[in-house]
Order: structure tokens, then C-alpha cells, then sequence
């Protein structure tokens, strides 16, 4: 059967990466890519799905900003451009190695690619929340989602990974997902990736 990218709470995992204060004037829309990330992370807190965080090198680029929510997390520090580290690969192997990956942060073309070529390679279902990661230049964003579309990512939004997840208005969760929902996304600049395609 074809692999039509289905999330479930089970064996999925967030990934939080690289959101820091240093990076906040020069990344297009930071601040609503921010909003939406931390949603997600407040939905995988209802919904007991796993979150994991990363920081580039935060001696330089300082923490991940206080907006997120992530206070509680730990901070994995890291150099190169993936966040699959041998921290993370660790952490993974405790929550029994899922499957699926919900994909949010910076940069687009950097990190977030890097990651979800890693991933890609290891046959891991790789989603990456559009309105959720940016870059400094909204031309390589919008390169980058082309690019990691052709590599077999699933592309989505945030609303769209909160309604997946709970399936069902009759959920048990689904009330306090949709109070995440009260407020639309707010527009982070992707109506120029579809009138390119």
C-alpha cells in the first residue's frame, strides 16, 4: 500500500529546531513561525507526542527564544547542520525509534533540509510544517520546500497537522486541540510557493 503520510500519535515525534534569539531580526516571519511552533508543541503535550529541540551553537546565536514554550525541554547544542546528533539519535532509541516526524524551526535550507535528508535516507515519513520553518530569504524557503517536496517529505500546515493528529471531533483531546484553533495561522508568506508550482 502506498505510503500516503497519515499521522498518528503513535511513534511520531516533534522536532523543535534551531528557534533562537540571534536569529529573530533576519529570518522572514519569525515571529509567526514561532506562534505556529509553539502550538504544535502545546498539542504534543496534550497529545503525549514526544518533543525534541535543538540550538545552534547557542554560545553564539544565544538560546531558543522564550515564546516557544520549551523552557522545560531539553536544549541539545550542536554545530552541524542536522539535528540528528548522537544526542538525538540517544533520545530516540529511548522513545523505541518512531516513524514519523513533525518538522518545524530554521532554517529552511539548512537545518530543517539536512534533517529531513537524514531522515529521508533512514525511510523515516518526514513532515514538514510549511507555515512552521522559515530562512533569512524567503526565496531559499521557498526553494528549500520545493527541493525537500521532490525528496519524498510530506509539505502540510499547523492546523492541518493538529486536525490529523486527533481524526475525530468525537476524541477525547479534541477540545483542548481546538482551542489551539481559535485563531486562523497567521499568513507566513506561502502563497508565492504554489503560484510557482
Amino acid at each position: 500500500m502506498a505510503n500516503i503520510g497519515r499521522l498518528s500519535t503513535k511513534g511520531s515525534v516533534l522536532l523543535l529546531c534551531d528557534m533562537q534569539e540571534k536569529f529573530r531580526p533576519n529570518i522572514f516571519q519569525f515571529d509567526n513561525i514561532v506562534s505556529n511552533a509553539a502550538r504544535l508543541l502545546q498539542a504534543s503535550r496534550i497529545l503525549g507526542i514526544p518533543p525534541i529541540l535543538t540550538e545552534q551553537y547557542p554560545k553564539g546565536l544565544g538560546p531558543t527564544v522564550p515564546e516557544l514554550g520549551a523552557g522545560d525541554l531539553t536544549a541539545h547544542a550542536k554545530t552541524s547542520f542536522t539535528m540528528m546528533i548522537e544526542q538525538v539519535e540517544k533520545e530516540l532509541q529511548t522513545l523505541e525509534n518512531p516513524k514519523q516526524f513533525i518538522l518545524c524551526g530554521i532554517e529552511a535550507h539548512a537545518c530543517i533540509a539536512c534533517t529531513a535528508y537524514d531522515l529521508l535516507e533512514k525511510g523515516m515519513e518526514v513532515h514538514i510544517v510549511a507555515d512552521a520553518v522559515s530562512s533569512r530569504s524567503q526565496t531559499d524557503r521557498l526553494f528549500a520546500l520545493s527541493r525537500l517536496k521532490q525528496s519524498g517529505a510530506f509539505l502540510t500546515t499547523t492546523e492541518a497537522v493538529l486536525l490529523q493528529l486527533v481524526q475525530d471531533a468525537k476524541h477525547p483531546n479534541f477540545k483542548e486541540i481546538q482551542k489551539l484553533m481559535i485563531h486562523p495561522s497567521p499568513d507566513t508568506g506561502l502563497l508565492a510557493f504554489f503560484s510557482a508550482l
